[in-house]
């Protein structure tokens, strides 16, 4: 996701009227003990299909109010977590109420563990919590006397200040490595360094000391958006990136690689097309890029996060809640419903509950997201 002042606006609300669907669906009540939640005996016989989905789906809302549909869905166990963007927050004691009231619907529902409760502060122009640390960009860091310091200190504010509001998981760093002056990721300063191996330092630096004060980090975005120009923003349009696959491994996925040797929480996957890997899929729906490369040849064991479903490079794809179940099928854990609308991750949730129910998610694969996604919630506050 991008934040810049030219596109605070562009996400829009592309699913509604969903509200029926809770009931059909069996959202309200558990499943029975035993019901087939992975085709066989379920480790979660006490959550229904519809909650299991549930905790794989990121929701959003417009404006400073949490709508009560969200609280209901929340309380109901039928949402993994919620992101904050700039129209949800005024102030620190505003935002911590809001967290609070979300949190108080969660000790409702029948999940122990927490909320995925999540924003991007990168630092520099993209900071949710406007006015709060990190202050400097990546740029900045990566250009400073003290680099690596300087991304220790980064890390250490994000997560100081999103634990201070109630929040435990972070959408940064952006672990890109730029390649031209003014590209998509320097434009406004959200990579490192056109070096690999200072933004590999610098990223894990700043994912470290961030864990280590209990929120969870997000290595973004799977394999590397550093070659893309200034136009080729996938919020908005279709973007392939020429990139070889030596060039792949050599320069884009080593600050992924050390993100996760220095045990990155997830990791957010690309919507650009990289022909190297997949020549038809976006990375984010293709197994190819997901349990290939990333899990395969990386070896990341954490949670996998989509980008934005309703982003402008993936209308050919199909509609959002497809877009969640074929994200899912590639092997993505977690599915990132920013379009500021609840009713978007209530069909997303119905989307991805009826391909568990007719295995066209494969039960194991579901049954081991849901399992890395309800690891992660334990863990966090």
């Amino acid at each position: 996701m991008t934040d810049s002042r030219h596109l605070i606006n562009r996400r829009t609300a592309l699913i509604a009227g969903t509200a029926a669907v809770m009931g059909g669906l069996g959202f309200a009540g558990t499943a029975q003990a035993g019901e087939p939640g992975d085709g066989g005996q379920s480790r979660h016989p006490k959550l229904s299909p519809a909650q299991q989905a549930g905790q794989r789906v990121i929701f959003s809302y417009p404006g400073l109010t949490p709508p009560a549909t969200l609280l209901q869905q929340i309380s109901a166990g039928l949402v993994g977590g919620v992101i904050f963007f700039g129209e949800n927050i005024t102030s620190l004691p505003q935002i911590t109420a809001v967290v609070d009231q979300l949190r108080s619907a969660r000790a409702q529902s029948p999940l122990k563990s927490s909320l995925l409760l999540m924003t991007d502060q990168e630092g520099g122009v993209v900071r949710r919590l406007k006015g709060q640390a990190p202050v400097l960009s990546e740029k900045a860091i990566g250009a400073s006397a003290d680099p690596v310091g300087e991304a220790t200190a980064a890390g250490t504010g994000a997560g100081q200040i999103l634990s201070q509001v109630g929040m435990n998981l972070n959408l940064a760093p952006v672990l890109d490595v730029y390649r031209q002056e003014g590209n998509f990721d320097d434009e406004f300063g959200r990579s490192y360094s056109s070096d690999p191996a200072v933004a590999a330092s610098l990223g894990a630096a700043f994912v470290r000391s961030q864990q280590k004060v209990g929120v969870a980090a997000t290595a973004k975005h799977f394999p590397g958006l550093g070659l893309a120009t200034k136009e080729q923003n996938t919020d908005l349009v279709p973007v392939t990136l020429d990139a070889t696959l030596s060039q792949l491994r050599s320069v884009d996925e080593p600050p992924f690689a050390s993100a996760i040797a220095a045990g990155v929480d997830l990791v957010m996957a690309s919507w650009a097309i990289y022909p190297a890997l997949d020549h038809r899929l976006p990375a984010g729906l293709s197994r190819a890029v997901i349990e290939g490369e990333l899990r395969r040849r990386l070896r990341f064991r954490g949670v996998t996060i989509t980008d934005a479903l309703e982003a402008g490079s993936l209308t050919a794809f199909g509609s959002p809640a497809e877009l969640a179940v074929k994200a899912a099928e590639a092997g993505m854990d977690l599915l990132l419903c920013s379009a500021r609308d609840v009713d978007q991750g209530t069909s997303t949730v119905a989307a991805l509950a009826t391909a568990l129910r007719t295995r066209r998610c494969h039960p194991g694969q579901f049954e081991q997201a849901l399992a890395r996604v309800l690891d992660l919630q334990r863990r966090l506050a």
